[in-house]
């Protein structure tokens, strides 16, 4: 027969044993269910910290030339953000006018500079044919001169770019040999590639010996001036003949310079600084919530250097970096207690935790949707209407800091 004794000790420990874990269990139920009621129920409404906040950007059409900050970058009011280039549409045509003269002029300077040679050849011809008086024989002896020159500039012209073509041809050569050591290519590649090198080097010790001769033309041909105006001096020379285009040619230069100091001088005009309004923070650019999905990565943070910004759209934006109010939102419930309050107590919920009297400033005529951070559900907007608190001297709030209020 069982001990009675025993059998209520054993019934015992197994009530204990399933009971308290089922009363810790449902006193931590109550905790929860307490936290949030006092929660739910701890504020009227709830607000949030906000602070002005100003985009920059530009009356008309621009390119943006210089970006001086960068994102979260604290500036002053009147510091220069961003420098860009406009241009007036009634000025777009002096512009386009400005342009047309200097191609204009650089295309003269180009035809007078191709002048000079046949000009020469002019001069050669008018001595072969006449062969008279000592003007013309001065003539043909500066032309010689000239043209020896001007063999000697091809020359060098022509050897230098041999030279360059036969250093790469024998790094070719050499990188080759290696291929070919390593059976990567064939040996006719390198047999074709050192005839190139050697008929190079062979056209630069010709194009040497005619400069060697070019350069013994010029000097006779500058003895035989020389001796020749030794005699009498020559009434007219090359340089002479030719003196007159390339004063023109000069000319023309000196007039695509002041073109180009124009032109400078008109797009200067319409350059722009954009300066910030207010002492803040350079933050990213607001956007509305239906230009988000065709956004690519990156876009409406900063505006870059050299992109074309239309008239009125943000090039950057700045932020007050301690907010000015509280906009808080009062449901239906909620409107008539709201009407007799003049004063609000607004609790700061994170450490140090603070509480403060603020006045009501103004309340909205019509019915919002909450900013999505006030709902209680993510998932279920709410509606209300909005009510502007100032932020009462000492309390430590940052822009869009969460806060509680409630009546006075």
């Amino acid at each position: 027969m069982q001990d009675p004794t025993n059998n209520r000790h054993r019934f015992r420990r197994s009530y204990l044993r399933h009971a308290v874990p089922v009363t810790v269990w449902l006193l931590a139920v109550v905790v929860v269910v307490w936290l949030f009621y006092q929660r739910a129920e701890r504020f009227e409404m709830v607000g949030m910290a906000r602070g002005q906040v100003c985009q920059i950007a530009a009356t008309s059409t621009c390119r943006i030339r210089e970006v001086h900050v960068q994102l979260f970058e604290p500036v002053k009011k009147g510091q220069t953000l961003v420098v860009v280039d406009t241009i007036l549409d009634n000025e777009q045509a002096l512009e386009a006018d400005l342009n047309v003269q200097l191609v204009t002029a650089a295309a003269e300077a180009e035809r007078l500079t191709a002048l000079l040679i046949p000009t020469q050849q002019q001069l050669q011809a008018d001595i072969a044919n006449r062969e008279i008086g000592r003007e013309d024989n001065q003539r043909r002896f500066d032309v010689d001169a000239e043209n020896a020159r001007a063999r000697i500039g091809e020359l060098k012209a022509a050897i230098a770019a041999d030279r360059g073509t036969h250093e790469d041809l024998a790094v070719q050569v050499k990188s080759n040999e290696e291929l070919l050591k390593k059976n990567l290519i064939s040996p006719f590649e390198i047999e074709r590639i050192t005839a190139l090198r050697d008929s190079t080097a062979e056209k630069i010790q010709e194009n040497e010996q005619l400069l060697e001769q070019a350069r013994l033309d010029l000097e006779q041909a500058e003895q035989r001036r020389q001796e020749f105006s030794r005699h009498e001096l020559p009434k007219q020379s090359v340089d002479s003949a030719l003196e007159a285009i390339r004063k023109e040619i000069r000319v023309q230069e000196e007039t695509m310079r002041g073109l180009r100091e124009q032109l400078t001088a008109v797009r200067s005009r319409h350059s722009v600084e954009l300066k910030s309004p207010i002492d803040g923070v350079v933050i990213p650019i607001h956007t509305q919530n239906n230009e988000v999905l065709h956004q690519r990565p990156g876009e409406q943070v900063l505006r870059r250097a050299e992109e074309v910004v239309a008239a009125g759209d943000a090039i950057l934006a700045v932020s007050q970096q301690e907010p000015n109010e509280i906009v808080a939102y009062a449901n239906e419930y909620q409107l008539d207690w709201l009407a007799r309050l003049t004063t609000v107590e607004v609790v700061k919920t994170r450490t140090p935790p603070q509480v403060a009297l603020a006045e009501i400033r103004s309340v909205g005529p019509t019915i919002e949707l909450l900013p999505q951070r006030l709902w209680r559900n993510p998932s279920i907007p709410q509606w209300g209407r909005p009510v502007l608190i100032d932020i009462p001297p000492g309390l430590d709030l940052v822009p869009g800091e969460i806060v509680g209020i409630r009546g006075s």
